[in-house]
């Protein structure tokens, strides 16, 4: 596939899956606030602490390292051994849901059953929950690999609407339910997610697309485990690439999920505060959710697509380069100027964001501060998905093992760090830690970078800086915007806000104005794109 075609996909691939984020988060959050009115906070503590971690911790062990290695390199290859490979993260769920599942239920502290009823269940359901989802891995990589941009729409979709539709009906009609309610919500949730994939292999393969595609699976008996005659099972070069990105795996799920597991296990927060850290964590990681994280996932494939793994920049083909520097370039960019406004517009607004959607019990307290930290902690996720994206794309394998230790000197750094900023400033403390974590990760992508291409002529790290002009209105818009806001905002009745939302409101509008000015190359490239 020509690199120009793999650009082509993979952009329609990460705007299709920021409209699916957009689907997903606009959901969830119309359904946290409805639950807000029905559950109490403890219970959604819980649930979106503890339970969801258990679930996130499997599925990541499981089945990260798998998708980093099968998803590098050409989808010209042996997909049955690397079919039996995707297998493995069947049998390596069940022992993770096993494992955990015990710790979750014999030496976590558990929640006072009056307030949080059916505890063991919902832990018993979240990690079987991840168990079927596995089963959908092969088909999974197998729809990435081939850019089936429309299929993961769907699939998602529909499970997602499905789930979130369960969920209204349960809590409505039978709050008392408690855990019972998200436990049949996200088994139903996986089920329909991983029946959406068979449906279709079952339908698309031996049909006269899959033909015209050439597609290297012909029958539905060809994504089980196969024995090849005289071949090895798998493949070893992906077998030990999945190795070495288990062991990175392992430690960045510490670094994502650092201060969850720092709840969960230290006990720093009790079950109330954390479901009011979780709200606004939810929405304060809208964008970084919906935009940054599709844009991760699908460019990962275009820079392992476009560049060869473990190759310096001087040996590869020369245009495939050119274009994977000037698309990094731009995707810098791209998140950088989507992060930059967050933050501007954040600051002064995430009080009467608080207000609006859960009323006292998030706007008072700390709250806006914890939402205007996490603005600014959104900064730094959107430059970090970008680098992270690239540098995990072209590292080989001797350098992702370096890395790993890399990675468990941060993480034993960032939960110390989160102990104690969390002991000194509360809730806040994780956001603080976690853009520390996030700093040191894109310092040592950007070194990777500035490696990697300073035998050439690119410079893609450009990308990182925006027109001095575009800085300039954005230190006005955050100096008329929290003027606004220590002015109008939030106890001065309605007529006030909604004059504090227009004056962000104009704001916003001279920053896109000036955007289109002065960053016409990115323009073009998000319009042609």
């Amino acid at each position: 596939m020509a690199s120009q075609d793999v650009l082509g996909q993979t952009t329609r691939l990460a705007s299709s899956s920021a409209l699916l984020q957009v689907l997903f988060r606009v959901v969830t959050f119309g359904l946290n606030a409805f639950t807000l009115r029905y559950l109490s906070r403890e219970l959604i503590g819980v649930v979106n602490v503890r339970l969801t971690l258990l679930y996130s911790t499997v599925v990541f062990l499981a089945r990260e390292a798998f998708r980093r290695a099968c998803l590098s390199g050409s989808t010209k290859r042996n997909w049955t051994k690397t079919i039996n490979l995707l297998w493995l993260t069947f049998p390596l769920g069940v022992f993770w849901s096993i494992f955990l599942g015990l710790v979750w239920l014999h030496l976590l502290e558990v929640p006072d059953p009056s307030v949080v009823p059916h505890y063991q269940a919902g832990v018993v359901a979240f990690g079987l929950s991840a168990i079927i989802e596995l089963l959908g891995e092969p088909f999974w990589v197998l729809a990435q690999a081939h850019l089936f941009v429309r299929l993961k729409v769907i699939a998602e979709s529909l499970s997602v609407v499905s789930k979130c539709i369960l969920t209204v009906i349960l809590v409505v009609l039978y709050p008392q339910w408690g855990l019972y309610i998200f436990s049949l919500a996200q088994l139903f949730y996986v089920s329909v997610l991983v029946m959406c994939y068979i449906i279709y292999f079952v339908t698309f393969l031996g049909s006269p697309e899959a033909t015209k595609k050439s597609f290297p699976v012909a029958r539905m008996k060809a994504l089980l485990p196969n024995l090849v005659e005289d071949e090895t099972f798998v493949n070893w070069k992906e077998a030990w690439l999945t190795w070495s990105f288990f062991k990175q795996s392992f430690l960045k799920q510490i670094l994502t999920e650092g201060e969850r597991y720092v709840m969960t296990f230290l006990n720093v927060l009790n079950f109330g505060d954390q479901g009011v850290y979780d709200i606004v964590n939810n929405l304060g990681s809208l964008v970084a959710r919906f935009i940054f994280l599709p844009i991760e996932e699908s460019f990962y494939v275009f820079f392992a697509k476009v560049l060869e793994r473990g190759k310096k920049v001087k040996d590869q083909k020369q245009d495939d380069v050119a274009m994977a520097a000037n698309v990094l370039e731009l995707l810098l960019k791209l998140v950088l100027l989507i992060g930059l406004t967050i933050t501007v517009f954040g600051y002064a607004y995430s009080q009467l964001a608080l207000d609006i959607y859960g009323g006292s019990m998030l706007s008072a307290g700390t709250g806006p501060d914890l939402l205007r930290c996490y603005s600014l902690y959104v900064l730094f996720l959107a430059i970090n998905g970008v680098t992270e994206c690239f540098t995990f794309a072209l590292m080989c394998k001797e350098e992702v093992d370096r890395y790993n230790f890399v990675m468990l000197a941060l993480s034993f750094t960032f939960l110390c760090i989160s102990y104690f900023l969390t002991h000194w400033h509360g809730s806040i403390g994780f956001i603080l830690a976690n853009c520390f974590n996030m700093g040191i990760r894109i310092a040592h992508s950007i070194h990777y970078i500035y490696d990697y291409f300073k035998e050439s002529t690119y410079r893609p790290l450009t990308g990182l800086l925006p027109s001095p002009f575009l800085v300039l209105v954005y230190i006005i818009s955050g100096v008329i915007t929290g003027f606004s806001e220590v002015v109008f905002c939030c106890d001065k009745g309605w007529m006030a806000r909604l004059i504090h939302i227009s004056m962000g409101a104009l704001c916003f509008a001279a920053t896109i104005v000036t955007m289109f000015c002065t960053e016409t190359k990115l323009i073009h490239f998000v319009r042609s794109q």
